[in-house]
């Protein structure tokens, strides 16, 4: 049957051969990997996978899209919100399946509630993730991933152009900003490929690309929370000078060390976010 695409999803299903096949070839699936698809709508990255693979793990909040996916037996699907997952908790049922198995078909797979488990946990395996993430709620799919990157070994997503490019934002640029500073911080980043709104159905309103993300082997060891706050507080007011903002913010910490505050947030460096994070837990 023929499916409607659901606004409320945010669904723009991939419809360009072509595009698929040069995505396909970007991610480079290997058979026995451990990947995960989130949102594969319908299947037009999901079938190229998985012939690649000898199984895939897709996640779909669409209970009619959900449905079709379970009619291919190569696939484990977990019907829900992906910001709900708990992808820590995912890693190590994959694993303890047998590797890229995945549960058995008809089992429950995990979705979410669990404590995050640290990636070094008994017979946890590190996931690829995938997915065309539904452009209204990409940011929020972005750092709840960003609380399991321990578990991952490397992320490609299809986003809103202009969501990739605050990503891979440098200082001193309009797009630089408190998403650029928190992914960097643990990921390398680039585009990979530029995508026009024709290669979808429906066509979307805004360009599109695909970005890879491959997390750190040593980030900075800093507090996350502690570091969101004080991106967040040094973005609130991008125009003005940090010390009407963050400077403000340290003085109330009684922040003892030196930081330069007669400059704007987008022209700090992510090293220098990090540097102040580090000796503020210092001080602490």
């Amino acid at each position: 049957m023929r499916h409607i695409p659901r606004k409320r999803f945010g669904q723009h299903f991939l419809a360009d051969a072509g595009v698929v096949d040069a995505i396909v070839d970007a991610i480079d699936p290997r058979p026995g990997q451990v990947m995960v698809e989130i949102g594969p709508g319908l299947a037009a990255l999901t079938q190229p996978l998985v012939q690649r693979l000898s199984h895939l793990t897709v996640i779909e909040l669409d209970r009619d899209l959900a449905v079709r996916l379970r009619s291919n037996p190569k696939l484990t699907v977990i019907e829900g919100d992906v910001l709900k997952i708990d992808f820590a908790e995912l890693a190590s049922s994959l694993a303890t399946a047998g590797f890229a198995a995945g549960p058995p078909q008809g089992e429950t797979a995990p979705s979410g509630g669990s404590a995050i488990r640290e990636a070094t946990s008994v017979g946890a395996s590190k996931l690829r993730v995938v997915g065309n993430l539904p452009y209204n709620i990409s940011t929020p799919i972005l750092f709840h991933l960003l609380d399991f990157v321990d578990v991952i070994e490397d992320q490609h997503f299809m986003l809103q152009k202009e969501v990739v490019d605050r990503m891979v934002a440098r200082p001193a640029s309009a797009d630089y900003g408190r998403l650029s500073v928190m992914l960097q911080w643990r990921y390398a980043m680039e585009m990979v490929l530029f995508v026009a709104p024709e290669s979808f159905n429906p066509p979307p309103r805004v360009d599109s690309a695909i970005v890879r993300m491959v997390p750190h082997t040593q980030p900075a060891p800093v507090d996350a929370r502690l570091l969101s706050e004080i991106v967040r507080v040094a973005f609130s007011q991008r125009r003005k000078l940090l010390r009407h903002t963050l400077g403000k913010w340290l003085q109330e910490r009684t922040y003892g060390g030196e930081f330069d505050v007669q400059r704007r947030a987008e022209e700090v460096p992510v090293a220098e976010y990090l540097a102040l994070a580090a000796s503020i837990q210092e001080q602490e």
